[in-house]
C-alpha cells in the first residue's frame, strides 16, 4: 500500500489553570475541541456572520480549511462534506482527574495532517485565545506555557513556542509515510492493538462493540485514503477489495476490549450526542505483513467517528 508520500505533524501542549482552577471532565477530547473551535473562528475569519458554505472568502479561508473543509471542484469521493475527515486532532490526556487547582498544568497533543501543517501558527494563536475564553465547568481561563514538535520514530523533541510572547521558532519535524513504512516489519503473524481511547466504528451502518479485523482495515482504509485525498491532494494506490478480503482472514487471538459509554453536549446541536466506543486490547493472529504499514499509520491518524477529538487512538505492539 503506498502511502510513502504522506506527511503529519505532533506536537505537545502545556497550559496551565489560571487563578480559579478548572473542572474538567474525565474526557477531556471534547472540551478542548470544542472551545477550540470558537477560538480558532475569532481569529482566523473574517466574516463570522455568515456560514462557511455561502461565504466568497471560503476557499482562502484558513478556518474553512480547517474546520468546514470541502470537496474541490470535481471530487470522485465523498461529495457530503460533512463526512470530509478534518486534518487535526486532539488527543487528550489519559488521566481521568477533574479537579485541577490554580497553577496546575495539563499536557495534550495536537496532530496535524498534510496542508494543515502549514497552519500551525493559526492553531497556536487559537489556543492562547482559548485560553482567554476558558475552559469546563464555568469557562475558567488559561495560560499556552509550552509547545513541543516531537518525532515518537525519531525520539527528537524541539520547543517551538514559550509563553507569553508570540514567537514561533520554525521546526520542521515532520512524520513521514517512507518513515513509517520503514517501521513495518518484513513479516507479522500476531499483532496486539491496544484502543487507548474510545472507538466508534461502523460495519453496515451499526457501531460495533466487538472490532473483527476486517472492521478496522475497512475503517482505516476509508479514513487514510480521505485524508490522503482532501488534505494531500493525491489518492491511495490499493486494492481495497482485495485487502478487505484477506483482513476477513485474520482472526481474533485475544479480545479484552469492553465498550465505554460516554456523552458530550453539543452547542451546535443544542443537546446531547451519545459518543461511547470500545476500548481495551485485542490480539489478532494470521498473515498481517500487508497490513502493518496501514496500522501503524493509523496510530497517528487514529480510526473511526469522532477522531478529532481524539477518540479511535490505538498502540500497535507486534509480537
Amino acid at each position: 500500500m503506498l502511502i510513502n508520500k504522506f506527511r503529519l505533524a505532533k506536537y505537545e501542549i502545556d497550559i496551565a489553570a489560571g487563578e480559579e482552577g478548572w473542572v474538567l471532565p474525565p474526557y477531556k477530547g471534547s472540551t478542548l475541541r470544542g472551545g477550540f473551535g470558537n477560538a480558532f473562528q475569532r481569529i482566523a475569519c473574517a466574516q463570522r456572520h455568515n456560514k462557511c458554505i455561502a461565504c466568497l472568502l471560503k476557499a482562502s479561508c484558513p478556518y474553512a480549511y480547517i474546520f468546514e473543509t470541502s470537496p474541490p471542484p470535481g471530487a470522485k469521493a465523498l461529495r457530503n462534506y460533512e463526512a470530509i475527515p478534518r486534518p487535526f486532532i486532539i488527543e487528550p490526556p489519559l488521566e481521568t482527574k477533574t479537579h485541577y487547582a490554580p497553577g496546575e498544568k495539563l499536557t495534550f497533543n495536537l496532530i496535524l495532517i498534510g496542508k494543515a501543517i502549514e497552519f500551525l501558527p493559526y492553531f497556536i494563536v487559537s489556543f492562547k485565545e482559548l485560553g482567554k475564553l476558558g475552559i469546563g465547568k464555568g469557562r475558567k481561563p488559561f495560560e499556552l506555557q509550552e509547545i513541543r514538535a516531537v518525532h515518537p520514530l525519531k525520539n527528537e523533541c524541539e520547543v517551538i513556542y514559550t509563553g507569553p510572547d508570540y514567537l514561533i521558532k520554525p521546526v520542521k519535524l515532520e512524520i513521514t509515510g517512507e518513515e513509517i513504512l520503514a517501521q513495518s516489519p518484513a513479516a507479522a503473524r500476531q499483532v496486539k492493538l491496544n484502543f487507548l481511547t474510545m472507538t466508534r466504528l461502523k460495519f453496515a451502518d451499526e457501531f460495533v462493540e466487538r472490532i473483527e479485523f476486517h472492521i478496522l482495515i475497512r475503517n482505516l482504509l476509508r479514513r487514510i485514503s480521505s485524508l490522503a485525498y482532501f488534505h494531500h491532494g493525491w489518492e491511495v494506490a490499493a486494492d481495497f477489495n482485495g485487502l478487505i478480503e484477506r483482513a476477513a482472514d485474520i482472526e481474533i487471538l485475544s479480545d479484552k476490549t469492553r465498550w465505554v459509554d460516554w456523552e458530550r453536549y453539543s452547542s451546535r446541536q443544542d443537546n446531547k450526542i451519545n459518543l461511547g466506543g470500545v476500548a481495551g486490547e485485542v490480539t489478532y493472529q494470521g498473515d498481517l505483513t500487508e497490513f502493518m504499514p496501514l496500522l501503524l499509520l493509523g496510530q497517528f491518524t487514529h480510526v473511526g467517528k469522532a477522531a478529532v477529538f481524539g477518540m479511535g487512538g490505538y498502540e500497535v505492539r507486534i509480537n
